[in-house]
C-alpha cells in the first residue's frame, strides 16, 4: 500500500515538474536610441525600442509615435520588429525641444504594452511634419518572426499532464491489497 502512495505521488509531482513554464510576464523596455532623457544635436533617422524579450508582430499589433514640441508627428512609417527591437524611421527634425516617443506594442505574452521616452533636441533641424502614421503593418525585420508561444498552449498542457499524472495516480491505487 505505501509503495502505491509513494509511485503515486512521484507520478503526480514529475507531471507537476514537467508541465511547469516560465511565467508569463509583459515586456518591459530596456533600452531606447536616443536613450531617454538625452539632449541631442541633431535628430535621429530612426528611434529604437529595445525590450527585455520578442514582441508579437503583425497588422496593427505595434505603434510608434514620435511628436515634437507641438504636437506634431515626426515618424516616417510604420513600426518595424526584429526580435524584441521595435524600430521606426523618423522625418528630419524641425523646432528644438522635448520629443516623446510614444509606444504601444504586443508584449510576447499576448498582453499590450505602451510608454512613453522623451529626449532633448538642443538645436533647431529643417524638417516639418508628417500626418499621424495609423496603425499598420509591422513586420519583421531580417526575416526573424516575433513573439513566442502563446500562453494558452503552456496552459492547456499543464493541464492535460496533469490529468494524465491524476489518472495515472489513480489507477495504481486500485487492485487488491496485499501486506
Amino acid at each position: 500500500m505505501i509503495k502505491r502512495v509513494g509511485g503515486a505521488v512521484v507520478v503526480a509531482l514529475i507531471a507537476l515538474l514537467w508541465s511547469a513554464t516560465p511565467a508569463a510576464a509583459h515586456n518591459t523596455l530596456i533600452g531606447s536610441s536616443p536613450r531617454s532623457g538625452a539632449q541631442v544635436d541633431s535628430g535621429p533617422d530612426k528611434v529604437e525600442l529595445t525590450f527585455d524579450q520578442p514582441v508579437q508582430f503583425g497588422q496593427g499589433l505595434n505603434t510608434i509615435a514620435v511628436l515634437g514640441p507641438n504636437n506634431d508627428h515626426w515618424e516616417a512609417g510604420p513600426p518595424q520588429v526584429a526580435s524584441n527591437v521595435v524600430s521606426a524611421a523618423v522625418r528630419p527634425l524641425g523646432p528644438a525641444g522635448v520629443y516623446k516617443i510614444g509606444y504601444r506594442i504586443l508584449s510576447a505574452d499576448g498582453h499590450p504594452v505602451n510608454g512613453e521616452v522623451a529626449f532633448t533636441l538642443t538645436k533647431a533641424g529643417t524638417g516639418t511634419p508628417g500626418p499621424a502614421i495609423q496603425p499598420g503593418e509591422a513586420t519583421p525585420a531580417s526575416g526573424e518572426s516575433g513573439g513566442g508561444v502563446p500562453a494558452w498552449v503552456w496552459i492547456a498542457g499543464a493541464a492535460v499532464l496533469l490529468a494524465a499524472g491524476l489518472v495515472l495516480a489513480l489507477r495504481m491505487g486500485k487492485g487488491p491489497e496485499k501486506e
